[in-house]
């Protein structure tokens, strides 16, 4: 059944209209009045909703009953990695979101190569923001991860300390991720650090330590800077 993502408030019984997005997709495969769609506000379970009037850039439903049905992973994994180029970065925002990611921060590092600034860095994160919604769509899931706008370094090292600390880091001469994962108590929090594309340098490695973040390794192979964060998130929300 089509899955749309409307961030609206949603009453069963109610005619609602769907947003423009969501009423292109319902035109372009075609549906018709009577058909039945589920719709998801963000924040929790999901509506199915019939289609009772197709206008030419129109669609009206009629929504139904709310299903309180959750798809979330049982541990919350809050990403936090180098921004890094446009496309790496779209497709770590819906891989991520499709493994059950929380939360995602984009980190402005040493190494970072991309530079955003003003406006340039609101449409960034309002494209990052809809490829989530639209990973959610696809996957099931009924809770739209929070993706953050940018952050530089030492704003993130600042925030509260919630949970699991983890820094991925080839460097590392720690015990390898799997081996921590299975000593995790469930469904301890966990905040995963990466660097962008040639990692994070010495000196801010050395303050995500000070700041309580453990360097791991993902093993003997150096994945790339969008592979790493995924590997970590899938070994931390598979069930």
């Amino acid at each position: 059944m089509p899955r749309f993502h409307v961030p609206a408030t949603l009453t069963s019984g109610a005619d609602f209209v769907l947003p423009s997005g969501a009423a292109r997709h319902v035109q372009v495969r075609r549906m018709q009045p009577g058909q039945i769609l589920t719709l998801f506000t963000g924040d929790g379970g999901e509506w199915t909703a019939t289609i009772t009037r197709m206008g030419r850039s129109e669609v009206e439903v009629r929504v139904g009953a709310h299903h309180p049905i959750e798809r979330e992973a049982t541990r919350a994994v809050h990403l936090a990695v180098g921004l890094m180029a446009t496309e790496r970065m779209e497709w770590l925002v819906e891989k991520a979101t499709e493994l059950g990611v929380a939360s995602l921060t984009p980190v402005l590092t040493a190494r970072g190569n991309v530079r955003l600034s003003g406006d340039r860095t609101d449409r960034k994160h309002a494209r990052w923001q809809a490829t989530a919604a639209a990973a959610c769509e696809q996957c099931g899931r009924n809770r739209l991860p929070l993706i953050h706008p940018p952050a530089t370094l030492a704003a993130l090292l600042a925030r509260p300390d919630d949970g699991v600390r983890w820094l991925l880091t080839p460097a590392a001469d720690a015990p390898g991720l799997q081996d921590e994962v299975c000593a995790l108590p469930r469904p301890s929090p966990v905040t995963l650090l990466s660097g962008p594309e040639g990692g994070l340098d010495p000196d801010e490695e050395v303050l995500a330590r000070a700041a309580g973040f453990v360097p791991l390794s993902l093993g003997a192979r150096v994945l790339r800077a969008e592979t790493a964060p995924l590997a970590a998130l899938a070994c931390l929300t598979t069930p």
